[in-house]
């Protein structure tokens, strides 16, 4: 085993670490940008679930968020930004060197 310290919990990012926004992150960046219902049907949860966890996640500046409409209909799209994309690797990263660990 290498050293302890890159096991340290409190280095793994608890904002995206939460099953949801964990879900909505890899479904967001492997898309570049999708809309709230298709995060929302990729993640398998309720309307209300899937706003809340989008919005901790806009609230912290990893999610950069265009509202408009298609066909007369409200829409609203997600995209990683720069500060989320970061985060993203880096949690990525810490995920990798947990599983060398093991």
């Amino acid at each position: 085993m290498n050293d302890s310290s890159s096991l340290a919990a409190e280095d793994i990012n608890d904002l995206i670490h939460g099953r949801v926004r964990l879900a909505a992150m890899a479904y967001i960046a492997g898309a570049g940008e999708a809309d709230f219902t298709a995060i929302k049907k990729a993640v398998n949860t309720s309307d209300g679930n899937m706003s809340v966890h989008l919005r901790k996640l806009e609230d912290a500046g990893y999610l950069a968020v265009t509202k408009g409409y298609n066909d007369r209909k409200p829409q609203t799209i997600y995209a990683l930004t720069d500060t989320g994309r970061a985060a993203w690797h880096a949690y990525l990263e810490k995920m990798r060197q947990l599983l060398v660990e093991i």
